[in-house]
């Protein structure tokens, strides 16, 4: 019979080599794969791709290089750069912390006293119980209790033995304190004294502090994140519900290997989803696999896959990526700027720069109050001031300070609704609107008349917009707030008409605007309010920072971001100029934007304006100019083109008939403006007959006594 625990020395070597040679090798790696499929746990280890996917590093880094051999010298010691390097980031760290720590030494004194005099009690307590061997008393009880006195009286004499040897030595530690105290205080030098007090000051502070009451606080914080690894993606999916481990073709699988992202920041997978299950089913669960991974929904981002609908690439970032400002706007260089190249916006979750085109595009920010809505659209503005090249208009219906300093380089501008030295803001928004309608117009006309090889698409080009002969520079249009503009009565009719109008048509004559918004829908009554739905639909590129649903968040990105597992809702509160961008690009990330301030916004602006005055380019309010319509009476007008012979007209021949003879006054004037405008002198808006037809119109006496009142008055 074989020993069951062979030594080297009685192993039977030749049997188990015949053993060998009687069994078949066993390929482990098929083995594994066997009983990995074979076999149903809760441990979900698949085989993945041997190669990792290009852009990132696998998660478990090898801890040498390719030859098994670690470095003699770590890399940061090899050469004298790193050496350098090293020693500067070490000399940097303890420099920082030895002036943390003296800043906060003197609290640190408090509390060590503090907690010294309260460990001076507990350890003077701690000797008395040990003296007293007050731990015995369970066990005498106990002997008591079972009427054995014998064994109580052993405890006791042992109690008594131990108490007087432990007095003893209680007694020569309270003698050689009472009398080795006073000779050292006599003797040993200030530097030793000192020391000792430190010594006996921190070795009672610490007996006496609780173990969650910290005295000197850390200067670095070391970061912590969750490691994600296959097999609690696995957990997190299947408690999500988007699968089942042990039932065939429900099972989760990996489109790629498991890498960090090539940033360092997290870590990233492509999932293929079980055969019916879609990106939509992801995007729902999103909290529900964030809860099943352990970290905040923050953290998780699920990206669609064009090659197929139940695959997405899922990002776990280390900590949440949106917590950390994008940091000051590069602008505040005060470099010019170039309108024709990407505007530099903020950082995505990954910290990439994102940038949006302006040009041919038309912008919607929205969000709600407070959130960083017009600081975004602001950082816009500013890109634009710099080029000097950009004539630019700005009207702010909310009248914020943040947009103020533009009056500094902006061709049109108006703040708020209450009258102001430059005017009733409201006319001058809408003679601004009729004005870049007009010019609108006039550069298709223009445009389509250029030679081709000046202008070979019939568009505008960099080369037209900054040659001053052809008078086409680039316009931007900026309106913040603008859902007042169409809640201002008779006037808001035609604001709504310009706007839709703009919207719709300018952007491809070099005309863009940029719109913010806290009140994406709910504004107006009747056509005013199909034109705000218009107004708002048109545009191209959208960016919604924190919303209060997710019904609101689509109405800024636009129908169907939702299901696309786009929901600006879902932002933080403490997230500020933290959106989602849609539109701009293939991608849609979520963007830090960077900030400018009132200070960073004024430097940029000055910059701006001497750029301006320097190209030549510092047109309209901003140059002094008094871009106001001359007053018209606009009674007298009207009831100067009614003919004597007639007793009224309708307001579509008035309307007609001022553009035609007082063009320089009404040459965008419509029924519904001249109407609204004469009704309120207390016109009758009637019937009148034309050719057989009636329609809406004024009365010649209705004018006339209105034109008498007004006198009298």
């Amino acid at each position: 019979m074989s020993d069951p625990n062979p030594t080297p020395e009685n192993f039977d070597w030749q049997a188990a080599e015949a053993d060998v040679k009687d069994t078949n090798v066993v390929d482990l790696d098929a083995e594994r794969t066997r009983r990995t499929t074979a076999e149903a746990g809760t441990h979900f280890e698949v085989a993945l791709d041997e190669t990792p996917t290009r852009g990132g590093m696998p998660v478990d880094e090898p801890p040498v290089g390719p030859s098994g051999r670690r470095p003699i010298v770590p890399a940061n010691w090899s050469t004298w750069p790193n050496i350098k390097h090293s020693l500067r980031q070490a000399a940097e760290l303890t420099a920082y912390r030895a002036g943390f720590h003296a800043l906060r030494s003197p609290s640190y004194a408090i509390l060590a006293t503090f907690w010294a005099v309260i460990g001076l009690f507990r350890l003077t307590g701690r000797q008395l119980k040990w003296w007293w061997v007050s731990e015995q008393y369970g066990l005498r009880q106990a002997a008591a209790d079972a009427n054995d006195p014998q064994m109580w009286l052993k405890l006791h004499r042992e109690v008594k033995a131990t108490r007087a040897w432990r007095f003893a030595v209680l007694t020569a530690e309270v003698l050689t304190i009472a009398v080795g105290g006073p000779i050292l205080w006599a003797t040993a030098p200030t530097w030793a004294l000192a020391l000792g007090a430190a010594l006996a000051v921190a070795f009672l502070a610490h007996v006496g502090r609780p173990d969650d009451q910290r005295i000197i606080t850390p200067a670095t914080v070391s970061g912590r994140f969750r490691r994600v690894n296959p097999d609690i993606i696995l957990r997190a999916y299947y408690a999500a519900g988007l699968g089942h481990p042990d039932k065939a073709h429900q099972q989760i699988s990996f489109g790629s290997t498991m890498a960090r992202d090539a940033s360092g920041t997290g870590s990233q997978v492509s999932i293929d989803l079980p055969y019916g299950k879609t990106f939509d089913d992801a995007v729902k669960a999103r909290g529900a696999i964030a809860s099943g991974l352990d970290v905040a929904v923050s953290q998780v981002f699920i990206t669609r896959d064009p090659s197929s609908h139940r695959r997405h690439t899922l990002w776990v970032a280390d900590r949440d990526p949106l917590a950390q400002g994008a940091g000051r706007t590069p602008l505040l260089r005060c470099k010019p700027t170039d309108i024709w190249q990407p505007a530099p916006f903020g950082l995505d979750e990954r910290g990439n720069k994102v940038s949006v085109d302006l040009m041919w595009n038309s912008i919607l920010i929205g969000a709600q109050p407070r959130q960083g809505k017009t600081f975004a659209a602001r950082v816009l503005a500013l890109y634009c001031a710099l080029d000097p090249y950009v004539k630019l208009t700005v009207l702010d219906g909310g009248g914020k300070p943040d947009w103020r300093k533009f009056a500094l380089v902006a061709d049109r501008y108006a703040f708020g609704l209450a009258m102001t030295r430059d005017g009733d803001p409201a006319e001058i928004v809408l003679e601004a609107l009729r004005e870049i309608k007009a010019d609108v117009q006039d550069r298709y006309e223009r445009l389509s008349k250029l030679p081709v090889d000046v202008c070979p698409e019939g568009k505008l080009t960099r080369e037209i917009a900054r040659d001053p002969k052809y008078r086409m520079p680039v316009r931007a249009v900026f309106l913040d707030e603008f859902q007042e503009y169409f809640d201002l009565g008779d006037i808001s009719k035609e604001i709504a008409s310009l706007l839709v109008y703009l919207i719709k048509v300018a952007p491809a004559a070099g005309v863009f605007l940029v719109d913010a918004t806290q009140r994406p829908s709910g504004v107006g009554a009747g056509q005013i309010a199909q034109q705000f739905i218009s107004f708002r639909d048109n545009h191209q590129v959208r960016f919604s920072l924190r919303t209060g649903s997710w019904q609101v968040s689509d109405l800024v990105l636009g129908s169907g971001a939702y299901s696309e597992g786009h929901d600006s809702s879902t932002l933080l509160p403490s997230y500020k100029g933290v959106g989602i961008l849609r539109g701009a690009s293939d991608a849609t990330p979520t963007v830090r934007t960077y900030l400018a301030d009132a200070d960073d916004a004024e430097k940029i602006l000055i910059a701006a304006r001497k750029l301006r005055e320097a190209a030549g380019t510092l047109t309209g309010m901003a140059a002094g100019e008094d871009i106001t319509r001359e007053h018209r009476d606009v009674l007298a007008d009207v009831r100067s083109v009614i003919e004597k012979s007639e007793t009224g007209a309708q307001w579509e021949e008035i309307a007609a008939r001022l553009a035609d003879r007082l063009p320089e006054a009404y040459t965008d004037v419509t029924a519904e403006s001249i109407s609204a405008q004469v009704r309120s002198f207390g016109v009758r808006s009637v019937d009148v007959k034309r050719s057989g037809k009636a329609l809406k119109g004024a009365k010649t006496d209705d004018i006339d006594a209105a034109i008498a009142r007004r006198k009298a008055a």
